[in-house]
């Protein structure tokens, strides 16, 4: 048999020891540090992190309770342009992280959203030029105002805001006379490409949350109260200090229905369209000094069209009167070079006709299609507007009774007005 088997050869087991209930609490405690990181591990979701955002771990601060920072005019200190560069040069970046803005999207509908990338669209192209990089960039401060609570609240009240006042526009290209500019076909596309892009949620992340920008040849008022975060050609971007440059603040969402801008008529199918069936013939009037392009209709009549013409552009009228009329059977397009003398809306006067410069009339049902000219104005331009004689008629002298039978009533006489048009027509 084996040795082992003998009572002789057992081993005699060891003593356990008395475990006291200090013990026990301090071996429970032990198991419950090991096991609780794994189970949170395994049983909680991580975080998730925006695209684009960065993963450390963002302090939520409270918002001061004091007003957003004032919205100043643009005013600039007057400085010659190099000794501008010399001061803007010494400003240094700020320290620390530039985070990317979130992405925006828009809210609204389609004549809405088409208003609203016309506006983005006007601010890129007018304040950066024909280039995609400061376009871009234009367009994201444009957004970043329009979130921050210190802004109006849809795209075209950003872009025009102060734009009724010579002094004091937000983006100088709304009050300084530059929409008289027309962007060629290819510029203004891509400057609504880039606005579309922005609008459903690109983001051009070198400028961060900055809401003011200027060149580096001008210095404005308040460029030394401002953190300045970037630089891009010969443009510095800047976000307010504090709090209120931060990524919380940029809280506020986008008011419905963007406005229709009269300014931009005569570059936004969507803008000028919309003045028009608010019926705002003067304001369309005044938006639609000719850079090539067709002009808008008159909001009363969609046949007719009154046009500020440039007599350096002579030779485009007939091009500008056929876009304008299009596929239209009756249409009057009717254009003047003197702004003193030209009309607002319909009927015209006798004096209005008389500083006519160009015409065009068609009315296909009746074969009638004709290009007339001011021949005063352009004298070697041809078939001529017959002239319409303005004569003064002298008051009857008192007492003298009046010539001619009494008038009817209820008989309507053809206006001087009328009469004039149908010279217009030859």
């Amino acid at each position: 048999m084996p040795r082992f088997a003998g009572p002789e050869n057992w081993v005699k087991p060891r003593a356990v020891p008395n475990l006291r209930p200090l013990n026990l609490i301090l071996v429970v405690v032990a198991i419950v540090a090991v096991a609780l990181p794994l189970i949170v591990t395994h049983l909680v979701p991580a975080a998730k992190v925006e695209v684009g955002a960065s993963a450390s771990p963002v302090l939520r601060t409270t918002a001061p309770r004091v007003a957003p920072p004032p919205v100043e005019p643009v005013e600039y200190a007057e400085i010659a342009p190099d000794d501008a560069r010399s001061i803007n040069a010494k400003v240094p970046f700020v320290k620390g992280p530039v985070p990317p803005a979130r992405p925006y999207h828009f809210v609204g509908g389609k004549d809405d959203l088409a208003r609203a990338t016309d506006c983005l669209a006007a601010a890129a192209y007018y304040e950066a030029g024909d280039d995609a990089p400061g376009e871009q960039a234009v367009a994201q401060v444009v957004l970043n105002r329009l979130r921050h609570p210190a802004f109006p609240k849809t795209v075209c009240g950003v872009v025009f805001q102060g734009a009724e006042r010579s002094t004091g526009c937000q983006f100088t290209f709304t009050c300084d006379g530059a929409l008289a500019r027309t962007p060629s076909a290819a510029a203004w596309k891509r400057a609504r490409e880039i606005a579309s892009k922005a609008l459903r949620g690109g983001v051009y992340k070198p400028v961060g949350w900055a809401t003011h920008y200027h060149t580096d040849w001008v210095v404005p008022y308040w460029s030394a109260s401002l953190d300045k975060i970037a630089e891009l050609h010969t443009h510095l971007f800047f976000r307010w200090t504090g709090w209120w440059g931060t990524g919380p603040a940029f809280n506020r969402g986008q008011q419905p229905e963007e406005a229709p801008v009269t300014k931009l008529a005569m570059i936004s199918d969507a803008h000028r369209m919309s003045a028009a069936v608010a019926g705002n013939d003067a304001a369309i009037v005044a938006a639609s000094t000719f850079q090539g392009r067709a002009a808008a209709p008159l909001g009363s009549d969609a046949g007719t069209f009154l046009a500020a013409l440039n007599p350096v552009q002579a030779d485009e009228f007939a091009d500008l009167a056929l876009a304008a009329c299009d596929k239209r059977a009756k249409c009057k397009f009717m254009g003047w070079t003197k702004p003193d003398g030209m009309p607002t809306g319909m009927p015209l006067t006798p004096e209005q006709i008389a500083a006519m410069s160009f015409s065009y009339i068609r009315d296909s049902a009746n074969g009638l299609e004709r290009m007339l000219w001011n021949c005063e104005e352009f004298t070697k331009r041809h078939p001529c507007m017959r002239r319409l004689m303005l004569r003064a008629t002298p008051a009857p002298r008192v007492g003298d009774p009046p010539k001619g039978p009494p008038p009817l009533d209820g008989v309507r006489r053809k206006e001087a007005a009328e009469t004039a048009l149908s010279n217009i027509a030859g």
